[in-house]
């Protein structure tokens, strides 16, 4: 123990009893709703320990059960997350049905609209891997009827003509191919010229003169010169022209009619029978006359004969008349 000098023992005493007293007297003083003081004084020094105690606990508490919810936010986050990629993938699967529904309507309705026209129907199940060549596979070969020359088309246009044929499979070389080209008229002014491709989006309509008129958004036909390819088949449009003051041509860049870089579904024509490419169309804007139930038209008037006049016999003469 410490040694408390004398001198300061009175002093410690007194403190002590002063201590005392003060704490009796509290004991014994009450205060608002019959609390006596002491306990007061003992609740105050208790609470702030009780605060900090509560706090850590509560805070470990929150702590370990944020760290829980956290790890189960997490695996919930996954699974939604695989969930939504799933649906996504699904999605991109119902679209892609539905443009193929959309396709094939659209050549259904184009081959029943020429239904007098012999003509294929094939996929588009590969293209070829040199960059600069445009030449798509189909799914129809010899045995399907397919011959070499014969022209493809889609309900927008001509896509090219068939090179190789195979037993299962034949090759189209596209319009845009620099090796390719077809036999084309403007539709304005029925002025011919071959349109050939330049292994770019654009193709190229040539020997057109410089005189000759010609306008942006013009439509390009087939001429059915090139003995593939019928008559007035949509071949592109006209994007832009120059006239080339060093050659009496101009320089005419056509837009194909049909998509090339989207081929999936093509037409193989059988024959160079004209097509009447607006036939499906004004089959189908037709005015049918709905019939009037309230006010029938009235059935017409039967036609009014005449009978032949009857013949009468003369009359006999009375007997004795001269």
């Amino acid at each position: 123990m410490i040694a408390i000098p004398s001198r300061h023992k009175s002093l410690t005493l007194l403190a002590g009893v002063v201590v005392v007293q003060v704490l009796l007297l509290a004991a014994q003083i009450k205060r608002e709703q019959q609390v006596r003081l002491i306990r007061v004084w003992a609740v105050e020094l208790v609470s702030p320990l009780q605060h900090i105690a509560a706090w850590s606990i509560n805070g470990a508490a929150h702590g370990w059960g944020g760290y829980v919810g956290l790890r189960t936010a997490q695996k919930e986050n996954d699974a939604m997350r695989a969930e939504l990629d799933r649906l996504k993938i699904r999605n991109a699967e119902l679209e892609g049905r539905a443009l193929e529904a959309d396709r094939l309507d659209a050549l259904l309705n184009f081959h029943n609209a020429h239904a007098e026209t012999p003509m294929i129907a094939a996929h588009v199940i590969g293209g070829s891997p040199d960059s600069g060549s445009q030449t798509v596979n189909i799914d129809r070969g010899s045995r399907d009827g397919i011959r070499r020359d014969m022209g493809v088309i889609t309900p927008d246009g001509v896509v090219g003509k068939i090179f190789a044929v195979y037993p299962d499979i034949s090759q189209v070389l596209l319009i845009g191919d620099k090796e390719s080209g077809v036999g084309a008229l403007l539709s304005d002014t029925r002025t011919q010229g071959p349109v050939k491709g330049t292994g770019e989006p654009l193709l190229s309509l040539d020997y057109i003169s410089n005189d000759e008129k010609v306008t942006v958004g013009e439509a390009v036909l087939t001429s059915g010169q090139d003995r593939i390819f019928p008559k007035d088949l949509p071949v592109g449009t006209i994007v832009d022209f120059v006239s080339d003051p060093k050659t009496p041509f101009m320089r005419i860049r056509v837009k194909p009619a049909a998509r090339l870089d989207r081929l999936e579904e093509v037409l193989v024509l059988q024959t160079r029978q004209e097509l009447n490419m607006k036939k499906a169309s004004d089959a189908d804007t037709a005015p049918v006359a709905s019939p009037n139930v309230a006010n029938p038209p009235a059935a017409p008037a039967p036609p009014v004969t005449t009978a032949p006049p009857t013949p009468v016999a003369p009359a006999k003469k009375p007997a004795g008349a001269q």
